[in-house]
């Protein structure tokens, strides 16, 4: 066995000659090098340089639970010991059985049955493929339509990408999977652009509701297999629903024979402050795509959770769902997501956030007297601050403009004074905040405070 590498130079020739990092310029790492993170403990990560940074982002909205908890790390060596791996592909192992009854525990109404995939875009793969044969099982082949709000990111293989409404990610992958549609999303601060009722944010729900409706008439309900939305939007900026907007989906779905897919890759496990955040905002959908936070990050996992309606056709006779991938249900993340979720109950962290989002929002809402900042929106422990040339008129960046700030200043500014979060242009600029689950009041202060210091210089470079 040879020793690990843990010098930073030899790390960065390595990484420069044959590391090829996700959603990343290489070009950036090729010219200035790349920040290597080798720890974490609690809601902080430490370089190879040993410096120390408030993990804003939970990783990548993930580590719910926070870095270095040991008894996850102990709970995966045994379970490895024990059963390393074996598929749940006609056979099963005590891990994903006990895993999908807790899941099936949590999720609401008749959502009582989990199928496993290994991360959040498999999960919505799967949903999209299972809402087309539920229809054709159905004797109504032509419902396999998808419809996705504007700018919603629901991952990247072929499939989930038709559903994935940003036009930047998708146009060098052309053709994709046909069927997938776009409505507005539910940015009341965007609500006037679009032509929206913009002093009433309910009535604003209701038109962003009924625009599907009107997408769904337009290509016809016998066309149209499935909604996608996710509880609180993540690309563009933490979009939450407007009051009522939910419950006018579910009855529109419901209308014209239209599954509700509720994708929480992101929104789960405790983000909104709820196991599902459907249960927060009140409606039950037809299938949850969840992965993420399901074992805080500490090995990768990914679940789709169906309606006793949609697994019916499957539940007796020969039909099966041809459809699967090897490492679904591994053993080792199914017991660690045990254990997370048995962190999540002890420690009451979905109670913890219920109770604090007011005292984040506060706090993040202080930096509205700044030039650049327009809005600060979100729910739970996911906040977006959009940035503004113009607050008056809500003038925002040309492209130019957007990338000498945010690439050219902010990422590399908020982490060289300590915090790693996001600072996205998919959509108008946007930092977005989404910190692990067990932080309070204080770091509430600390973020605001490097916040501000960040952006008040941002107002000068503008």
């Amino acid at each position: 066995m040879t020793d690990r590498v843990r010098d930073n130079a030899t790390l960065q020739r390595m990484a420069n000659d044959h590391l090829w990092m996700h959603f990343a310029r290489q070009s950036t790492m090729h010219s200035s090098g790349v920040p290597i993170i080798t720890r974490g403990e609690g809601h902080h990560v430490f370089d190879i340089e040993g410096r120390k940074y408030f993990d804003g982002l939970a990783g990548l909205f993930t580590v719910n639970a926070g870095h270095g908890r040991k008894r996850l790390a102990e709970v995966a060596a045994r379970q490895a010991e024990e059963l390393a791996f074996f598929p749940i592909w006609s056979y099963a192992h005590p891990a994903a059985i006990e895993l999908a009854d807790r899941l099936a525990t949590h999720a609401p109404g008749d959502l009582n049955r989990v199928f496993f995939s290994t991360g959040g875009g498999e999960a919505v793969e799967t949903a999209f493929k299972l809402a087309k044969y539920y229809w054709k099982l159905q004797g109504r082949p032509t419902k396999h339509k998808v419809i996705s709000r504007s700018v919603a990111y629901h991952g990247t293989p072929q499939g989930a990408l038709a559903i994935t409404g940003i036009p930047a990610i998708k146009e060098m992958f052309e053709p994709v999977t046909p069927g997938g549609f776009r409505v507005p999303n539910t940015n009341f601060y965007r609500a006037a652009e679009m032509g929206a009722p913009s002093e009433d944010i309910e009535a604003f729900g209701l038109w962003a509701a009924n625009r599907i409706e009107e997408q769904i008439l337009f290509e016809g309900p016998e066309t149209v297999a499935a909604v996608f939305l996710e509880p609180v939007q993540n690309s563009g900026g933490c979009f939450p629903p407007p009051p009522g907007y939910f419950k006018r989906v579910r009855e529109i779905c419901d209308q014209y024979d239209v599954l509700l897919v509720s994708d929480e890759v992101i929104c789960a496990f405790g983000r909104i402050g709820h196991m599902f955040a459907c249960d927060a905002y009140g409606y039950v959908p037809d299938m949850i795509t969840c992965a993420k936070a399901m074992t805080s990050g500490y090995a990768p996992i990914g679940a789709t959770i169906i309606s006793e309606k949609l697994y019916e056709p499957f539940a007796t006779g020969e039909t099966s769902f041809y459809h699967g991938y090897t490492f679904g249900g591994h053993p080792v993340s199914a017991a660690v997501a045990l254990e997370n979720l048995d962190i999540f109950e002890e420690e009451g962290l979905n109670e913890r956030v219920r109770e604090n989002s007011p005292l984040f929002r506060a706090e993040l809402e202080k930096l509205l007297d700044l030039p650049i900042v327009g809005d600060v929106r979100g729910d739970g422990y996911f906040f977006g601050i959009e940035l503004v040339k113009d607050k008056g008129t809500k003038e925002t960046f040309n492209d130019d403009e957007a990338e000498r700030l945010l690439r050219g200043f902010l990422s590399k500014a908020l982490f060289d004074a300590g915090l790693y979060c996001r600072a996205d242009d998919r959509g108008d600029p946007v930092i977005q905040l989404a910190p692990p689950l067990t932080i309070g009041p204080a770091e509430f202060q600390e973020i605001e405070q490097i916040l501000r210091g960040v952006l008040t210089e941002a107002s000068t470079k503008i």
